[in-house]
């Protein structure tokens, strides 16, 4: 009974396949498109027996969805990429280190930079890119205006 309604309702079958498999793809967002372009060419293999373009065979349905859901894949790829974002990540250099002050023990340049050492660690010690000045004299004090690993980056305070 549900096999022979399937059989004679087709086109209402790939409809419900594509819909389904595009919520699926919506609710676990895991699946990298797979649901995504299958879901599509599923509905558009649907859409295409309900108009009468396609015999509501199986070997029809089967074959659309699968040429449809890679033509879909192939158009829709480079969209979907931009949308992505290829842009590189901002990085985040706030810490809780940043705005130590501390005086420093050796000239820092951005050639050379200098050492300190901070709760056990020797940290190194970078003139900051926007600090203004080309040299940080020993004896001078300093605040951290950021924080990599193992490097402090600074700026004289005036």
């Amino acid at each position: 009974m549900i096999a022979d309604y399937i059989l004679n309702h087709q086109a209402q079958l790939w409809l419900v396949i594509g819909f389904s498999m595009l919520v699926i793809e919506v609710v676990t967002g895991v699946f990298a498109g797979i649901f995504l372009f299958g879901g599509l060419g599923a509905l558009t293999t649907g859409l295409l027996m309900t108009f009468g373009v396609l015999p509501e065979t199986w070997l029809a349905g089967v074959s659309c969805t699968g040429i449809s859901s890679g033509v879909i894949a192939a158009i829709l790829w480079k969209p979907l990429r931009k949308l992505q974002g290829d842009r590189p990540r901002r990085k985040d250099n706030s810490s809780d280190l940043t705005g130590y002050e501390f005086v420093v023990d050796s000239d820092v340049t951005a050639n050379m930079p200098g050492s300190v050492n901070y709760s056990g660690i020797t940290w190194k010690v970078e003139l900051d890119k926007d600090a203004g000045v080309d040299i940080i004299q020993t004896g001078q004090r300093v605040s951290v205006t950021s924080v990599e690993v193992g490097t402090f980056k600074v700026k004289a305070i005036q």
